[in-house]
């Protein structure tokens, strides 16, 4: 067997188990929109903590959405001004002047040592609500881009109290119309489906756990019950070890939506590098060993089966184009979406390899002690709370 065939053969039975056993991810089927769930008998309170560093660009389209949701029970939000330099506190105050008496703007103090930015901020947003009276049934940690629909949070509460839910996730629909975007975007949402099957995630009894930050509504009393925000603290990551300590004690739901949306905009192609670049390493364990074998393993995936189609001999072009063809049929459902065109799946492999170049740039900055880099802040992780 020539070296062209054993390339090849290893890169169609990738696909092959890609396609046929990791869980459907490549349909993106798992939608909260579809099989919604009934109302239930009485609606729980709920509490929007919404963390904020330098966002005033969004916060005027985000904060009055959620003030907005058509939610029968009692709701309110508190939002986190994690030492923003531009204003996002009052422009906050500013968007939600029709519903001031639903929002309480908190300033966000520095984080103590072994806390991530952002995770001191939710915790910030948590010891409030907990100073209260009588705690909400939820707490819905979302970001400062997020715009919900206002039919969004009704849906997401009667999922959760339909499936006794610990955790309910939705992975919002991010932005995409500059040319980077459309380049860059729908992949990312695949890959991650990839990493983290929905349909896995949503079995009780599967190790796979996973949650998207922009939206999670966690109910308050299993929050504690799992540790709280401090057994997370240190962790870049966050939404994803949030719902591992979450699943471990019921069960969660992660679904793609229609109904939440991002408008944080990456306009250019180094805005996504950034964006891959600030997690990447972390998601590799900072092992230079599993950083080599995921970048091997993504040539093997993702590169040669266009190289081989095109420049192989004998039988390797055959199944090379057969693992391609897997690979593009893989990728559909994704784009539609997006609303985008199915030829964009013929630019994966070349998405790929950025992401490859992006992954070894947070190695690299890994190495700077610039890991984790995020509207000037430097993440520091704390061993043993991944």
């Amino acid at each position: 067997m020539t070296g062209g065939v054993l390339i090849a053969s290893a890169a169609l039975a990738v696909w092959l188990y890609l396609t046929a056993w990791r869980g459907g991810f490549w349909l993106a089927a798992v939608r909260e929109e579809q099989d919604p769930a009934p109302a239930p008998a009485a609606w729980p309170a709920v509490v929007a903590v919404v963390p904020a560093r330098d966002e005033a660009e969004v916060i005027g389209l985000s904060l009055p959405s959620l003030l907005a949701q058509d939610y029968p029970g009692a709701f309110d939000v508190v939002l986190v001004d994690d030492q923003s330099r531009d204003g996002t506190a009052e422009l906050a105050r500013q968007a939600a002047a029709a519903a001031a008496d639903r929002l309480t703007v908190l300033s966000g103090q520095g984080s103590p040592p072994g806390w991530g930015g952002k995770v001191w901020a939710m915790q910030q947003g948590v010891d409030c609500i907990r100073r209260r009276r009588e705690a909400p049934r939820y707490v819905l940690f979302t970001d400062a881009d997020i715009v919900f629909d206002r039919t969004a949070l009704r849906a997401l509460v009667a999922r959760a109290e339909a499936g006794e839910l610990v955790l309910t996730s939705l992975m919002v629909k991010l932005r995409c119309e500059s040319v980077a975007e459309r380049f860059f975007i729908p992949a990312f949402i695949f890959f991650f489906q990839m990493l983290y099957p929905f349909a896995w995630v949503n079995r009780p009894h599967h190790r796979i756990a996973a949650a998207a930050g922009g939206c999670m509504l966690a109910r308050f009393s299993a929050l504690a019950e799992a540790g709280g925000l401090a057994a997370i603290r240190g962790a870049l990551i966050d939404d994803c070890a949030l719902a591992r300590r979450m699943k471990a004690v019921g069960p969660i739901w992660l679904g793609l939506t229609d109904r939440v949306h991002s408008r944080r905009p990456y306009p250019r192609v180094d805005d996504i590098r950034r964006m891959v670049a600030r997690t990447a390493y972390d998601q590799l364990k900072y092992s230079p060993l599993l950083l080599a074998a995921t970048l091997l393993g993504l040539a093997l995936t993702y590169l040669a089966p266009p190289l081989v189609t095109l420049t192989g001999s004998g039988l390797a072009p055959a199944l090379a184009a057969a693992a391609w063809a897997l690979m593009i049929l893989a990728f559909l459902p994704t784009l539609r979406f997006y609303r985008r065109s199915p030829l964009w799946a013929l630019a994966l492999p070349g998405v790929a390899l950025a992401y490859m170049a992006f992954t070894l740039d947070s190695a690299y900055q890994h190495s700077r002690g610039r890991g984790g880099l995020w509207k000037g802040r430097v993440h520091a992780n704390v061993s043993g709370l991944r």
